[in-house]
């Protein structure tokens, strides 16, 4: 056994760049020394012994502690990978120079391990072949171990800036209050404030809004209340301790209002807020700010959802088969067991959609009932859309999405708007990530760089509400107002605009090489205009439509999966460039314009981009889709003439790819997407209500008078 494991070896923990507790891992356990920082007194006193179970810290110390001595006798001195005997891939990623606080003041190099092959990934930090620090990163917040005095060879380095808000206060916790809204209804709200403020003495705070409980993981969020800000959590109507009904969306825009001056009355306030989160705790903000309330002054959106039929639930006019997250939100309280279900495949053929959850959980949910009432964009979706008040939205804005976020159409959308309406004051992060922003490097057997994951999204948060909360001048405003990440080179860019400035959106024309396509492959993709062709046809059976390749349990519905086995179905057309010669760099909002023709009243269309190797792996990297009744307008529908060409504007997903020399780019034409949205029974009926299917025969075209394409974003070529 190592001598520094039978000794046991004291580590500071530190939450977001505070530290918050000494542990010791020993040959006895895990002991442990809260340093007392909500109190705002350091304690010095004894450890105590860390209990097996709910440990109140997220790094997994038992873990951790049990694998120390094997991370320690290995030599990480000779490789750029290793694989320790326990389990587990590292690889070398980047260097770390610093000082040991109490050492010889010699500068020394560290160097970080990045894990691969794993979700959550425990970052290891090797200086002179010993582990003096382990990295968990999230979407917006930290945790470092790190041993004591060798914080300077780690990501702590960034909280050392002295433009950040300094720890300075204790926390006192003011409780629940239950906020009125203008319609009588009261919601649970949680408050803290630095403890120790003087008599009038006030403070900006922080406000979440949130369906998920207002305590979860709120020990995240504390660390703002330490840098002398006020913490705000509230349950958003009809969840948890809140009054009124539950109707996902609904009520956002003018709870959040009421919600923001009732923040900006009270005593300790200075009367500017700002908001954080993610998902749908993203969405809020946006719906807050859409009523021009002038107390919110700065929003930090992560993965943010969109307005209903540009994201959820209706994408694209279709009903989306999100029912994991459905079921998990059925009851006031969340409830995470009912994501994971070996049946998701029997409960999405039940019919009618609307029956789902008597049929399955025995019980009605009223959102989707209600949801199920109003099959078109009538005055009820249009609640939901902060959108139709785009003018009131005014406020410094920071947006954190990926390409893979099935939510990413919330990203765009809002980032279209705040780019327009204050662009001096709009920033932007895409990364290679799904939902879960920011928590791994392989999606799916998709691998990205050891850069895929950042160590500064809670320091860059907390310097965009210091700039615009408290008014220092801290330089945020002058970091690169996009940056994004460039799959193929795993590479960070950077660039004033989204889409880049430098894109030249070109047309990628659907061709059929003068011959009629039929069966995978086929089908050729150009930047020639096709000159006269005969069209392309297929099958779409709803009762078999085409699969979209996810998992309903993982709650991760826009992944890069390999589409290669799915398009040798019959029900897909598809379209493919020859060999490139050269790499293609493509980056930003990605559209396709098809002309087709369904012998049914009403149908689906899907197309998506791939990119395809050498062996002939199709990487999804981006797609759309859309519900033919609403190609004119989602408030009001029209059915299809049968075998009436129609043309289709349908907006993608966006992306950042280099298609490397030797690889294809794929576009590919459906009519379903099994396990994404429920497949249109082609009948024109009401799809919520239907039970009837119609087998459909579509017909694409691709000729000079109808040019179905794609509209690529290209950079310049290198040079």
């Amino acid at each position: 056994m190592d001598h520094r494991q039978q000794n046991g070896s004291i580590f500071g923990y530190y939450q977001s760049g505070i530290h918050i507790a000494d542990i010791r891992f020993a040959e006895t356990g895990v002991w442990h020394r809260p340093t007392g920082w909500e109190s705002g007194e350091k304690q010095t006193g004894d450890f105590t012994q860390v209990l097996a179970g709910n440990t109140g810290y997220e790094l997994p110390v038992h873990e951790l502690n049990d694998r120390l001595a094997e991370w320690n006798s290995l030599d990480w001195s000779e490789t750029d990978a290793v694989f320790p005997p326990t389990g587990g891939h590292y690889q070398k990623h980047e260097c770390i120079e610093g000082i040991v606080a109490g050492g010889d003041q010699n500068t020394k190099q560290a160097w970080v391990w990045a894990v691969r092959e794993t979700t959550q990934p425990i970052d290891l930090i090797i200086c002179e072949n010993e582990v003096i620090a382990l990295v968990l990163t999230g979407r917006g917040d930290s945790a470092i171990l790190v041993k004591s005095g060798w914080e300077d060879l780690t990501p702590l380095k960034l909280w050392e800036d002295q433009l950040l808000s300094p720890v300075r206060y204790g926390i006192t916790h003011l409780g629940r209050h239950d906020v009125e809204m203008r319609d009588g209804v009261k919601l649970a709200t949680e408050v803290w404030i630095p403890a120790g403020l003087q008599p009038g003495e006030k403070v900006p705070a922080i406000l979440m809004r949130t369906p998920y409980g207002r305590m979860d993981a709120v020990f995240r969020r504390l660390p703002f209340v330490a840098r002398g800000y006020a913490l705000v959590m509230q349950d958003t109507r009809g969840r948890e301790d809140s009054e009124g009904e539950w109707i996902p969306l609904v009520h956002e825009r003018s709870d959040g209002d009421d919600t923001l001056t009732w923040i900006a009355s009270q005593e300790w306030s200075d009367g500017a807020v700002g908001m954080l989160g993610g998902s749908y705790v993203g969405y809020v903000q946006w719906a807050a700010a859409s009523s021009g309330n002038p107390h919110l002054k700065a929003i930090f959106s992560y993965v943010t959802v969109g307005t209903p039929y540009v994201d959820i639930p209706r994408k694209g006019g279709t009903i989306l088969t999100g029912l994991s997250w459905i079921f998990m939100m059925a009851e006031k309280r969340r409830d995470v067991s009912a994501l994971s279900r070996d049946d998701w495949s029997d409960v999405l053929k039940v019919r009618p959609i609307k029956e789902i959850p008597q049929k399955v959980l025995g019980k009605e949910i009223p959102f989707w009932t209600k949801w199920m009432e109003h099959p078109d964009g009538d005055d009820f979706w249009a609640q939901s859309d902060w959108k139709r008040h785009a003018e009131q939205v005014k406020v410094p804005s920071f947006l954190v999405s990926g390409w893979y976020d099935d939510n990413g159409m919330g990203t765009s959308e809002s980032w279209e708007v705040i780019s327009k309406q204050l662009p001096d004051h709009a920033h932007m992060i895409l990364g290679p990530w799904y939902h879960k922003a920011n928590t791994t490097r392989e999606i799916h057997h998709v691998p990205f760089g050891n850069n895929a994951i950042r160590y500064d999204l809670d320091v860059t948060q907390l310097r965009w509400f210091d700039r615009h909360l408290k008014g220092i001048e801290n330089g945020i405003d002058q970091r690169p107002r996009v940056e994004y990440y460039m799959v193929g080179e795993n590479e960070w860019k950077t660039s004033p605009t989204w889409p880049p400035q430098e894109a030249v959106y070109t047309s990628f024309y659907l061709s059929s090489n003068g011959e009629a396509n039929t069966s995978a492959g086929d089908g050729a993709l150009t930047t020639a205009v096709p000159q006269e062709q005969p069209t392309d046809s297929y099958v779409f059976d709803p009762q078999d439509a085409a699969p979209y390749l996810l998992d309903l349990s993982e709650n991760e519905n826009s992944v890069p999966e390999n589409y290669s086995e799915v398009e040798k179905r019959s029900d897909l057309l598809v379209y493919t460039s020859e060999p490139l010669q050269e790499e293609v760099v493509i980056a930003g909002e990605i559209s396709a314009v098809l002309y087709a023709a369904s012998s049914a009243r009403d149908t689906d269309w899907l197309v998506r981009l791939s990119d395809v190797d050498e062996e002939g792996n199709s990487i999804r990297l981006s797609d759309g889709i859309i519900c033919a009744r609403y190609r004119h307008s989602f408030s009001e529908p029209q059915l299809l003439e049968p075998d009436k060409i129609e043309r289709y504007e349908i907006r993608m997903t966006k992306i950042a790819n280099v298609f490397q020399k030797g690889h294809r780019i794929r576009v590919c034409v459906t009519s379903g997407a099994e396990n994404f949205s429920f497949p249109n029974p082609n009948t024109g009926n009401d799809l919520a209500t239907d039970t009837e299917y119609v087998v459909a025969k579509q017909t694409v075209y691709h000729d000079e008078k109808y040019p179905s394409h794609i509209r690529l974003p290209l950079l310049p070529k290198k040079g």
